[in-house]
Order: structure tokens, then sequence, then C-alpha cells
């Protein structure tokens, strides 16, 4: 059977794209993720695991929907290999159910790696150049330094309600609470 696994790195994302390329694919089933591919604990990926059986196929849309590094793709594709699972990739024609499919799995894995690791090196060289020029980066504040210690001198005096110093300022009270753990 044909076994659909799509994911999605957070819940603002879309799976419609890849629900339909693995419905197009064949997939009987579509097993969905809301994680990043970096964690080795996704639920989605401990559901595929209990319910593959011998002569059954994971496919997902895009390698890296299954994982982020080399190493752990590898290592999930031979587990699939030790259960007598095959594995397919709708995007990069990879059907490890032949020898070829097996090579090129592992070539085009090595690449995706590479490409990762070039746009990890280029993010930290620019936030390096930045700094150099004086910007810290991040998102901007949204109060001014007198707003900020205002926010802290109502927080502690605890007149007012956290919604209401939320209100006042137009913050979340995420960002009250990022203001006042100092």
């Amino acid at each position: 059977m044909l076994i659909g696994y799509a994911r999605v790195s957070t819940h603002d994302q879309s799976l419609d794209l890849q629900k339909d390329a693995l419905k197009a694919a064949g997939c009987e089933k579509i097993i969905v993720d809301v994680a990043s591919g970096s964690k080795q604990e996704r639920s989605g990926i401990e559901h595929l695991r209990e319910i593959l059986r011998s002569g059954d196929v994971p496919v997902v849309w895009r390698l890296d929907r299954l994982g982020r590094s080399l190493k752990q793709l590898i290592a999930l594709i031979e587990e699939f290999e030790s259960l007598g699972v095959g594995f397919r990739s709708v995007t990069e024609s990879i059907d490890t159910t032949s020898p070829g499919g097996k090579l090129f799995f592992h070539i085009i894995g090595a690449l995706a790696e590479f490409e990762r690791n070039i746009i990890v090196e280029r993010t930290k060289a620019g936030l390096s150049a930045a700094r150099a020029r004086g910007r810290l980066g991040g998102t901007p504040k949204k109060l001014s330094k007198q707003q900020q210690m205002l926010v802290r001198q109502l927080y502690g005096a605890k007149q007012l309600s956290l919604n209401e110093i939320c209100e006042m300022f137009r913050i979340s009270k995420t960002t009250l609470y990022s203001y006042v753990r100092y």
C-alpha cells in the first residue's frame, strides 16, 4: 500500500500542495505532521512506523519533508528497508524499491544536505557582516525605552490587570512578559 507522509514546520503553513501530490501519486492513506524536520521525534513518523507492513511504500512530496540531514534520511530508509518497506519521493522521482532508486536517493540526499549547509553558512556570514556594521538583527522592539520602563512600573505596581496594560500599549502578553523579565 502507498502511504503518504506530509509535513509542515508550523501551523501557519498549508499541507494542501503536498496532499494533492500524494493523492495524485496513488496514496491510499496520508499521515500529516506539523513539526520541524530537524526533530527526531515526530508524531507523524511514529504513526507511520506503527502502521507500516512489509510491501508498503511510504511516499513524500519532497525528500526534505521526511528529514533534514542525510544521516536522518538514511537511517529512516534503512529502517524501512529492514521492515521490507520501500520509499518514494514524488518531486525527486526517487523509488528505493529498485537499486537505481537507492543510488539516486543517496546522491540527492547528499546534495540536499550540502544545499542546507550552504544556506546556513551564507546566513551566518550575512549576520556577521551586519553586526560589523552595527546592526544587531532580530525584531525591532515594539516600545521605546521610556515605554518599557512604564510597562515594568505598571506591572510591578499590580494596580492594572495584564490585559489592561497590554491594551494600553497595544502589545501581547508575550511581549509584556519579555519586557518585565529583566
